[in-house]
C-alpha cells in the first residue's frame, strides 16, 4: 500500500508539474482560463513570443494557430532578416485567421506580387488594423477589401493620386495615420471625409497640400508634425479647424509657419506645442494660432479676446525660459493644469516680487502639474521655479529635470533650500529632480494611440 501510495503521489505531482503548478500547491491559473481569454491574451503579444507560446504545453499548442493573429513584419525581420518575407507567407498560409493586426514594415522591399498575395490572404479577413509602409506605390486594390472591418489604419510612403482618394471609404476607421505621404488638398480631404467614424488623425513628414480644413463630428484627436521635413515641395501653410465639436488634443510642430485656426472646437482641452521659434531664421516666421478671437502669435498673445477655459494640459517650446511668457499664456487658459516646458536655454533673470505684486493677488493658478525640463539651478531658472512654489496653492507635482553632470545629493539639497520648499504655498506638492528624460517630446510621439492620453506624459 505504502509503495502505491506513493507511486500514486508521484504520478499526482507530475500532472501538477505538467500544467505548470509547484509542489507547493500553487495552480497555474492561467492554462485554467478559456480558450477565447488566452487567445486574446496571445494576440496581445509581439509575433515571435506569440508563436513561441505552442511550446509551453499541450493546453497550449492550438492556441497560436486559432488566435486572432498578430502578425509584425519588423518584428520577424528583426528577428531572422533574411529569411522574414518566407515566414510571413508561411504564417498567412498555415494561420486559421481571423487577423487582429498586419504590420508591413522593415521588411524590405518586396515585389508588389508579394505584397498583394500577402494582403489577399485568407487569413487577413476581418482585419482590424494595418500598418503599411513600404515607400511604394499603395496597393489599394486589396486594401478596399478590409473596408468593412478595419478600425486603424496606417500608411506611409506613398503618393496617392487624386483619382484613386475619390473612392476610398473606410467607414469604421477610428485612428488614421500618414507618414511620409504624398497627397493633395482635395485627395487629403477626400480620405478623412470617406472615414466619417475618425476620432483620431496622425501626419507626420506628409507633403503635397497647402490647405487643411477639418469638419468632424466624432475627431477626438489632431497630430501634425512636419519638422523633420526638409524637402522643399508643397507643404501646409493653413490649417482650419472650422467644426469639430469633439475635438480634445491639438499637437503641432512644424519647420515652416503655419496659420492656425481654431474657429469652433468647444472641448479643446490639449494644445502643443506652442513655440516661439521655429525652423526659420526669420524672427516673424512664427505659427499663427487663433483660437475664436483670441490671437496668439508664437508665445506672444496680439490679441486677449476670449479666454479658453476648457484647456487643461499645455505644451511649450520656448528660446528662453520666461516667466513673463508663462504668466501671459495663463491668462489665455486660466484654467490649466497641466503644464510642460522646454526651454533651451536659461533666457532672463525671471524677476517677480516686484514686478507682479499686484498681479499675483488676483491671478489663480490652477496649476497642478508642472514639468521643466534642462534645470540646471541658475539664478533664471530658481527665480521661476519659487514663482510657482510660493504662489501655485493646488499644485500636486513638479518634475525638474536636471543633467547627470549636476545631479548629486549635494546639488539636490542646495536646491531644495534656495526653491524655498519648506514655505511651499501647496503643503501637499511634491517636487521631483529627474536625470530621465522627462517630457515626451513630438519625435517620440509616433503612435496614434498617443493621441487617446496625456501625450506629454512619459510612461511608466
Amino acid at each position: 500500500m505504502e509503495a502505491g501510495g506513493a507511486s500514486s503521489e508521484r504520478r499526482r505531482r507530475r500532472r501538477r508539474r505538467s500544467v505548470g503548478e509547484d509542489d507547493g500547491g500553487g495552480a497555474d491559473r492561467i492554462s485554467d482560463l478559456p480558450d477565447a481569454v488566452l487567445g486574446d491574451i496571445v494576440s496581445l503579444l509581439p509575433t515571435k513570443e506569440g508563436a513561441r507560446t505552442q511550446i509551453l504545453a499541450s493546453r497550449w499548442r492550438h492556441l497560436w494557430r486559432s488566435a486572432p493573429l498578430n502578425l509584425d513584419c519588423g518584428d520577424l525581420a528583426h528577428w531572422r532578416p533574411e529569411h522574414a518575407a518566407g515566414v510571413v507567407s508561411r504564417i498567412l498560409s498555415s494561420h486559421l485567421g481571423p487577423c487582429r493586426r498586419f504590420c508591413v514594415f522593415g521588411i524590405g522591399t518586396q515585389t508588389d506580387l508579394t505584397i498583394n498575395t500577402w494582403l489577399r490572404s485568407p487569413a487577413l479577413d476581418n482585419l482590424q488594423e494595418l500598418e503599411f509602409y513600404q515607400g511604394q506605390e499603395m496597393p489599394l486594390a486589396p486594401i478596399f477589401r478590409f473596408s468593412p472591418t478595419l478600425r486603424i489604419l496606417s500608411i506611409g510612403g506613398f503618393l496617392l493620386p487624386d483619382a484613386t482618394a475619390q473612392g476610398l471609404q473606410f467607414p469604421h476607421v477610428r485612428q488614421l495615420k500618414l507618414v511620409f505621404a504624398t497627397i493633395s488638398d482635395c485627395s487629403l480631404c477626400s480620405l478623412i471625409d470617406g472615414c466619417p467614424a475618425l476620432e483620431f488623425l496622425m501626419m507626420k513628414e506628409c507633403e503635397g497640400f497647402l490647405r487643411l480644413r477639418i469638419n468632424s463630428l466624432t475627431l477626438r484627436g489632431i497630430c501634425l508634425d512636419n519638422y523633420g521635413n526638409q524637402r522643399y515641395n508643397v507643404q501646409l501653410n493653413e490649417l482650419i479647424i472650422d467644426n469639430a465639436p469633439c475635438l480634445e488634443r491639438l499637437l503641432l510642430h512644424f519647420r515652416t509657419c503655419v496659420n492656425i485656426s481654431v474657429l469652433a472646437a468647444p472641448k479643446l482641452e490639449t494644445i502643443g506645442f506652442l513655440s516661439d521659434h521655429s525652423g526659420m531664421s526669420s524672427q516673424d516666421q512664427l505659427n499663427r494660432l487663433v483660437l475664436g478671437s483670441t490671437v496668439i502669435q508664437g508665445l506672444h498673445i496680439d490679441k486677449l479676446a476670449t479666454v479658453m477655459c476648457t484647456v487643461k494640459i499645455l505644451g511649450v517650446q520656448m528660446k528662453a525660459l520666461s516667466l513673463d511668457m508663462i504668466i501671459e499664456l495663463m491668462t489665455c487658459f486660466p484654467c490649466l493644469e497641466k503644464l510642460y516646458i522646454w526651454a533651451s536655454k536659461s533666457g532672463p533673470k525671471n524677476l517677480w516680487r516686484r514686478k507682479n505684486q499686484n498681479l499675483i493677488k488676483y491671478l489663480d493658478i490652477s496649476l497642478k502639474t508642472i514639468v521643466l525640463t534642462s534645470y540646471s539651478g541658475i539664478k533664471s531658472q530658481v527665480n521661476f521655479v519659487t514663482f510657482f512654489v510660493l504662489n501655485a496653492r493646488v499644485l500636486e507635482s513638479m518634475t525638474l529635470g536636471v543633467d547627470s553632470k549636476h545631479y548629486s545629493d549635494e546639488f539636490l539639497a542646495e536646491q531644495r533650500m534656495k526653491l524655498q520648499l519648506e514655505n511651499r504655498a501647496s503643503r501637499c506638492a511634491r517636487f521631483d529632480f529627474t536625470t530621465e528624460q522627462s517630457i515626451r517630446y513630438y519625435w517620440c510621439m509616433n503612435d496614434v494611440r498617443d493621441l487617446e492620453i496625456d501625450p506629454f506624459a512619459q510612461r511608466c
